[in-house]
């Protein structure tokens, strides 16, 4: 069968030129999903791929991709990956930070990932102010691994190593980690948005193209949170697995941009490492 691809040159009947209102970006790779249905990964990679193109990042980005959902990133992307240990992405981009000085350096990271076998390295990488942009999506539990609980379940939350409910005396409470590592001067940008529903994808992708322009311009540490679903992991519909994203996720991890020193935050110490060579959009 031939699909026939309207021309956007061609005017419509009434002689009003047509207006594209969807286009792949080149970046991401034209494949089937292999995400369970109504993840919410594959938003965030359409909008992770819009800001690279806009702003001219693919030919210059060394993204790190580490152990969980997120390491499947690499096979969307037409751009140099590096696969990480489980938690360690922000030491292997601080790695390619040092020796390629003038890349465009990404990690995509899970909670499971970045908020528990990762802390010491996010938090030590923010500390530092590496310039390294931090793409954090959290959506609260291990969905990989079968649904145990994260460090961003929250309470109550039955999951398979909690299945009578997250219990904050035996469990503890959930960890704001976009607020513990926006205290650290270090960190040029630090914000959390959601894929609830359409505005709010359009906030999101703000905050993602702002915290690419932050290492453009030579600034410290970034990092956007993105509230996303696991329909699978949560038991339920891809449905009411929106509402409770914007119910009682978004109520225990409230939306916003937390902090932005823009270049004004910067490593203690100078890594003698220069703001990536190519041009600003």
């Amino acid at each position: 069968m031939t699909l026939h691809t309207p021309d956007p040159a061609a005017g419509h009947a009434s002689g009003a030129p047509a207006r594209l209102v969807y286009h792949r970006p080149d970046v991401l790779v034209d494949r089937s999903t292999h995400y369970c249905p109504g993840c919410g990964h594959g938003i965030i990679h359409r909008l992770l791929a819009e800001v690279m193109t806009e702003l001219d990042l693919p030919a210059h980005t060394i993204a790190v991709a580490p152990v969980g959902c997120a390491v499947f990133a690499y096979d969307y992307f037409k751009v140099d990956f590096v696969e990480a240990p489980h938690g360690r992405a922000p030491a292997v981009a601080t790695g390619i930070r040092r020796v390629r000085p003038e890349a465009f350096v990404l990690t995509y990271q899970g909670d499971g990932d970045l908020a528990a076998i990762g802390t010491a390295e996010i938090v030590h990488a923010a500390a530092r102010g590496e310039r390294i942009t931090a793409i954090f999506v959290n959506n609260g539990i291990y969905g990989m691994t079968g649904g145990q609980m994260a460090p961003t379940t929250l309470l109550g939350q039955r999951t398979t190593s909690s299945p009578s409910g997250r219990d904050a005396a035996l469990m503890g409470y959930p960890i704001r980690i976009t607020e513990m590592l926006a205290q650290l001067p270090g960190v040029s940008y630090a914000a959390r948005g959601t894929i609830a529903d359409v505005a709010s994808i359009g906030k999101l992708k703000a905050m993602i193209k702002r915290a690419c322009q932050v290492q453009i311009e030579g600034g410290g540490f970034a990092l956007v949170e993105a509230l996303s679903n696991c329909p699978v992991g949560w038991g339920m519909t891809p449905e009411q697995s929106i509402e409770h994203l914007k119910g009682p996720v978004v109520e225990a991890f409230p939306v916003g941009v937390i902090v932005d020193r823009g270049k004004s935050a910067m490593p203690a110490a100078d890594t003698g490492c220069p703001a990536p060579a190519h041009p600003e959009a």
